[in-house]
């Protein structure tokens, strides 16, 4: 269920909103044991996604770090490559 969920630190560009609001919804839902709430839990469900997409902004701006900017492509033809290696038996 969280496959989605990805590094979205160090990144250039950076990551956008909508990246942070899909972590945020995934990470909802796995802690919520469903991917779509009944009507009586929509809205407490929808509020703490945007809580949480309002945090990981923040912690996002606040962190710092000395590495080099990943490049979303390169990274993505890594996870392609061990993803081929690992599903290739």
């Amino acid at each position: 269920m969280c496959r989605n969920i990805r590094t979205l630190h160090n990144f250039e560009p950076a990551a956008t909103d909508a990246e942070v609001q899909a972590a945020a919804l995934q990470y909802v839902r796995k802690i919520s044991g469903t991917a779509k709430p009944s009507a009586a839990n929509q809205a407490a469900f929808e509020r703490a996604v945007a809580e949480i997409a309002h945090i990981t902004g923040h912690l996002l701006e606040d962190l710092v770090t000395t590495a080099p900017k990943k490049d979303r492509d390169v990274e993505a033809a890594k996870a392609r490559a061990r993803s081929a290696e690992r599903y290739a038996r």
